[in-house]
C-alpha cells in the first residue's frame, strides 16, 4: 500500500514539473545544400543546451528543432549556428520548397 501511494505521489509531482518542449524552424545562410551541410548542423547543434531534436529538409532548406524552453531559447539556438559559421534565421511562414531545375518554387504541405 505504501509503495503505490508513494507511486502517485511520484506520478502527480512529475505533472506538475512537465517539461515545456516547443519546437522551432529555422533556415539558415549559407544555405543547407548538401548532406555534409545536413552533418555539419545535426553534430554541432545537437549539443546546444535543450535541444532534444532535430530535422533537416534539403528540399525546404529548413531546419526544425524541438527544445526544453526551461533551458534554452531561439536566440540561444541561433547563437549555436553562430558557432559553426551559420547565421540562422527563425520561419515564421510555410517553408517553400525550391525546384533546383526550374528555381521556382512551391509552398510545402
Amino acid at each position: 500500500m505504501r509503495a503505490k501511494v508513494l507511486f502517485v505521489a511520484l506520478a502527480l509531482a512529475s505533472a506538475c514539473f512537465a517539461k515545456d518542449i516547443k519546437t522551432v524552424v529555422l533556415t539558415t545562410n549559407p544555405q543547407m545544400h548538401c548532406n555534409n551541410c545536413e552533418k555539419k548542423i545535426k553534430e554541432n547543434i545537437r549539443f546546444e543546451k535543450g535541444v532534444k531534436s532535430i530535422k533537416t529538409d534539403l528540399d525546404t532548406k529548413t531546419v526544425t528543432i524541438e527544445y526544453d524552453a526551461d533551458k534554452t531559447t531561439i536566440a540561444d539556438i541561433i547563437k549555436g549556428f553562430e558557432k559553426i559559421k551559420y547565421e540562422a534565421k527563425e520561419v515564421k511562414e510555410n517553408p517553400k520548397k525550391v525546384d533546383a531545375t526550374t528555381s521556382a518554387t512551391k509552398v510545402s504541405n
